[in-house]
């Protein structure tokens, strides 16, 4: 395990994560946070995105894929409810000797190693957790450790950027944190074509028709204010997919294509709920064996 000593103090570091995350469409977006990491010259400094949207519409790769975008690594620190200051930072545990051994977050290791730190649903932390990153996230660019007694200066390359999903179930952070995450980036529902290649990039096994059956119940859901996202119609599509490769393994190839609408609408039962099984309903109904698009 790699380690850093800094004031006599011996940091062991965390591992940066290698996912096979690929960000499809909306480029803007990307340019959007470039554009905060951008530093200017001397006296600048880089600014803290936060990316606020819906669960499931990709604020979580897209922070990854801009970090990957940068060469440089990335380390994810999924936040909860349950998040300590010293889980931020610092942990102590006992090594294999009995003797104390100090622990880097993610988030301090892509301090040290000069990567990028993502914080994943940063608004389910509390208030004390966050106070702790807080001079990080202006000039001084460090935190300090009770627990390990010293303080870490970030590495001039250091990112940082933080997602939030804008549901019931999170805290309203001070205005002094959200000061300090700037800008806010707003990640909404990709339009048609869009989300037609997510799908695709992330269903290459899938055939054209059961891609073309999701996207226009994605888009029918928006219209209708549903919270559905494309994540979402991804995890229907595999499901669906699923049933009816047992069912041709069964039956053989000569599945009709009811079967396939009829699995659909079951998949976004189980996933969802009744209301979105309803909307592949309505296209049975509409269309019968005719493809709505």
């Amino acid at each position: 395990m790699e380690s850093v000593t800094i004031d006599g103090v011996t940091l062991y570091l965390s591992q940066q994560d290698e996912l096979p995350m690929d960000w499809v469409g909306q480029e803007e977006l990307v340019t959007q946070i470039m554009a905060a990491w951008l530093v200017m010259g001397s006296g600048d400094f880089p600014l803290n995105p936060r990316l606020i949207g819906k669960p499931g519409v990709g604020k979580t790769t897209l922070a990854y894929y801009a970090g990957k975008r940068l060469n440089r690594p990335v380390y994810l620190f999924q936040a909860t409810i349950d998040t300590r200051p010293e889980d931020l930072i610092v942990t102590p545990v006992i090594s294999d000797q009995g003797k104390i051994k100090y622990m880097a977050s993610s988030i301090v290791t892509a301090m040290i190693k000069g990567g990028v730190a993502v914080i994943d649903e940063g608004n389910r932390m509390s208030e004390k957790s966050w106070a702790s990153l807080a001079p990080l996230m202006d000039n001084r660019r460090y935190v300090e450790s009770i627990v390990a007694g010293i303080k870490i200066q970030a590495h001039p390359d250091f990112r940082l950027c933080t997602t939030m999903n804008d549901d019931a179930s999170t805290f309203d952070l001070p205005e002094y944190i959200h000061s300090r995450l700037q800008p806010q980036i707003l990640i909404d529902f990709p339009d048609r074509e869009e989300e037609r290649l997510i799908l695709s990039a992330n269903l290459p096994y899938a055939d054209e028709e059961i891609l073309d059956y999701v996207v226009n119940f994605l888009q029918v859901a928006h219209e209708a204010q549903e919270r559905y996202t494309v994540r979402d119609g991804i995890n229907i599509a595999r499901y669906a997919l699923k049933r009816l490769r047992i069912a041709i393994s069964k039956e053989g190839e000569g599945v009709a294509k009811e079967r396939v609408l009829l699995a659909l609408k079951e998949a976004a039962s189980m996933i969802l709920d009744d209301a979105a099984a309803g909307y592949f309903a309505t296209i049975i109904e509409t269309y019968g064996d005719k493809r709505p698009f």
